[in-house]
């Protein structure tokens, strides 16, 4: 049995743009034929399962039967990869709560692997998080995400700030996603599926759409870009084990 990869995706702020990273996790993974499940705990409806119906299902990351549903059955499913979109808000709090239940314990003896994608804002407030999450992500991978999708722009972060946060977090390492252009940004949302489908030109049941040329081309080179920070980071080695399981690498959509 391979051992199960779990990556947390959320921030204290909302309106950063955590879904949208995690959607191109699940695009990033599908690519690579890597069984991957994710949990949107953004409840009662849930944005990351109206892009992912087949993988995601919405639960309450607060509530003791939700987390029993999430981390009771790591080894029991078939995905080797487990993806939890945090509702904003919660990341603090649900990384406690791992710490409280053993599973950052699990985490350091090398039992499970865990991956932390901190979403950050344009403001020191944002950059406040840090100090609030480090203390659990001492033997996890943990990524700091600026994303530049909705129109943020780091402004407010000088070189003495940003040195005296990220100085603290000498494993920590940046993630940068680049802007996608508004108007396929949109088409995106309106169609209501992956990044993926949407470039391959396919609608929510499979079926042949279409779409913009132009706008799919747009997304392509978009969502090649966003892997190429993935493969920079090395992120398939996370679940390297369940890749080699299940066939060779696929070339991702940048080329």
């Amino acid at each position: 049995m391979t051992k199960p990869a779990v990556i947390v995706v959320g921030a204290d702020k909302g309106g950063v743009g955590k879904t949208t990273v995690a959607r191109t996790l699940l695009d990033y993974f599908t690519a690579h034929h890597t069984p991957t499940r994710a949990f949107d705990s953004e409840a009662p409806k849930g944005t990351l399962r109206r892009f992912h119906p087949d993988v995601t299902e919405v639960v309450d990351v607060t509530l003791i039967p939700d987390q029993m549903k999430i981390f009771d059955t790591l080894s029991s499913v078939e995905a080797q990869v487990t993806v939890i979109d945090v509702r904003a808000g919660l990341l603090s709090p649900t990384l406690r709560a791992l710490r409280d239940i053993g599973f950052l314990e699990a985490v350091k003896k090398g039992q499970i692997t865990l991956a932390v994608f901190h979403i950050l804002g344009s403001s020191i407030a944002s950059l406040n998080e840090i100090e609030d999450t480090a203390p659990f992500t001492t033997d996890a991978r943990y990524f700091l995400v600026k994303n530049y999708v909705n129109n943020t722009s780091f402004f407010e972060w000088d070189q003495a700030t940003h040195s005296n946060y990220f100085k603290k977090l000498k494993d920590a390492v940046e993630i940068t996603i680049p802007k996608l252009n508004e108007m396929a940004y949109e088409q995106v949302e309106l169609a209501s599926v992956p990044f993926l489908t949407f470039v391959a030109n396919k609608g929510p049941n499979g079926d042949a759409a279409n779409y913009s040329f132009v706008l799919r081309g747009y997304v392509r080179h978009w969502l090649g870009n966003v892997w190429a920070e993935y493969d920079r980071i090395k992120l398939n080695d996370i679940i390297a084990a369940a890749a080699a399981a299940s066939g060779p690498r696929v070339q991702a959509a940048r080329s």
